[in-house]
């Protein structure tokens, strides 16, 4: 099984789970052993899943102004967690392929590896609303019809992106490519970098 099959099936399995009780304050119940990949995989997607929720509760225009604010505030935290994610499965390829010597005349990517990972499990989550809604009964046949075109795209953009994740993978693990992590470098959650807060303090 290649990285992104597994990867896609730990995604399905993520948002399956979620999707039992559909409530963005379920607690998550990672059936992965804490210090491997597959417990990584399973609570970034959780995490996608539970902000794409939060970002459709947001967007009620009959929201009180207060819960909106602390729900702004739980998408900057979710945010915040899914970066630090992202850069822990960055560390975890930069172990795997420690011992790899890039040839001489090896490429940098555009992207990091965990980068592009973090692409395919929000695309899981496209994929299985985009899917809901060709399934819709309430829905009328123009409105299935036009998701199930833009569903195909999804599926096609997935089997894209995983044979390019895995050909990148494998372009490192030959040498082929080499990895460079750049750790984000988010201002605004710094008080001592955003001027709103910094200039409180004064």
């Amino acid at each position: 099984m290649s990285f992104t099959e597994q990867a896609n099936k730990i995604f399905r399995q993520a948002i399956n789970d979620y999707h039992l009780t559909d409530n963005v304050d379920t607690t998550i119940r990672n059936p992965y052993d804490r210090d491997s990949i597959e417990y990584s995989l399973y609570l970034k997607c959780w995490i996608d899943t539970v902000q794409w929720h939060l970002e459709d509760i947001i967007r009620d225009p009959h929201i009180n102004p207060q819960d909106a604010l602390a729900m702004k505030r739980r998408i900057d935290r979710s945010n915040q967690d899914r970066t630090d994610l992202v850069e822990d499965i960055d560390s975890y390829f930069r172990q795997t392929y420690s011992n790899v010597t890039p040839l001489p005349d090896a490429r940098l990517n555009t992207e990091s590896p965990a980068w592009a990972v973090d692409r395919l499990s929000i695309l899981a989550l496209k994929i299985y609303h985009m899917r809901e809604q060709v399934e819709r009964q309430d829905a009328s046949d123009e409105h299935r019809a036009k998701c199930q075109a833009k569903l195909n795209v999804l599926l096609e953009q997935q089997v894209d992106l995983s044979t390019a994740i895995d050909q990148l993978l494998e372009d490192i693990e030959q040498g082929r490519k080499y990895m460079k992590v750049y750790r984000q470098m988010k201002m605004y959650n710094d008080p001592s970098t955003n001027p709103v807060l910094y200039n409180k303090k004064r």
